[in-house]
């Protein structure tokens, strides 16, 4: 079932995508064991990362989001591309911490407030585009608001939510993202801030019931919304047994020469998905040879 989608005015003014997260934070927790508060932030950090590359033109495009903030819960980061994958990692996965002064998860204090949000896109070209904002609170959806703002002049609105249960589990997750095209005037802006400041929190939304076509129809109620397009967007992780060994063959003859003196298995393990690749000492020298 589909659980992302773009929606445009019919006047072209202002477009809207909304996504349903809730599976993809889920398997991020079950990957990467993360905290309550952890498990918030990287949630709203993936969620982000698959509406964003929901407006990749090519399905081989990608987009990378680096967060560091100077929390304790350290750096993040978040890989999506064109066909709906997208995986993510953070240094420090439990971080405990009280929760802030509205009795919410605090994630603007795992995450940390002195530091910047980076956003790379790798499009095919010789070198990817790279734009990096001061994060200005920690929240992530305001620090990703306001990328679009500074390093894209993209006048946005970025909603984001993780909703955990007592166990850790994710009751629910999601985020919409609206988009003021070329040509909104001021009436465009007074209608759609009307209609966000009535929406729940996305995240109750999701856990009422609602999909992202509902949602999405609802911040741009008034504008006769029209659905663009729709795809599924999960946690996928592309890496694999030959991605890995290209990544030892990198490191140089010196380096696998020494590995292989040592006489031993080497262990690669993936990030993003936590997948061990074990390489023998022989495999190791037929490295060398190629």
């Amino acid at each position: 079932m589909n659980n992302l989608i773009r929606v445009i005015a019919r006047d072209g003014s202002v477009m809207c995508c909304a996504v349903d997260s809730t599976k993809i934070a889920a398997e991020a927790e079950r990957i990467h064991k993360t905290s309550a508060t952890v498990t918030a932030a990287l949630g709203r950090l993936l969620t982000a990362g698959s509406m964003i590359a929901s407006m990749l033109k090519n399905p081989e495009d990608s987009v990378t989001l680096r967060l560091s903030g100077g929390g304790p819960a350290g750096k993040f980061t978040v890989v999506a591309d064109g066909t709906g994958m997208v995986k993510g990692d953070v240094e420090n996965p439990v971080v405990e911490i009280p929760l802030n002064q509205y009795g919410k998860l605090d994630v603007a204090g795992a995450v940390g407030k002195e530091g910047s949000l980076t956003v790379i896109r790798d499009l095919g070209f010789a070198q990817p585009t790279i734009g990096s904002v001061p994060i200005v609170s920690g929240e992530i959806a305001e620090d990703v608001t306001y990328y679009y703002a500074v390093s894209e002049q993209i006048p946005t609105v970025c909603s984001l939510g993780v909703l955990v249960n007592p166990d850790l589990s994710v009751a629910s997750a999601g985020g919409f993202l609206v988009q003021l095209l070329p040509g909104a005037d001021d009436s465009v802006i007074d209608r759609l801030e009307e209609n966000i400041n009535k929406l729940p929190a996305v995240s109750q939304m999701i856990a009422d019931g609602m999909t992202p076509e509902q949602i999405a129809f609802a911040a741009l109620e008034g504008f006769e919304p029209e659905v663009l397009d729709d795809r599924v967007a999960e946690y996928r992780c592309d890496c694999s047994r030959d991605r890995m060994r290209r990544a030892l063959i990198s490191l140089g003859q010196e380096e696998l020469g020494r590995m292989v003196e040592e006489g031993e298995n080497i262990e690669v393990n993936c990030h993003f998905c936590g997948t061990t690749h074990v390489f023998t000492p022989e495999e190791i020298r037929s490295f060398m040879q190629k």
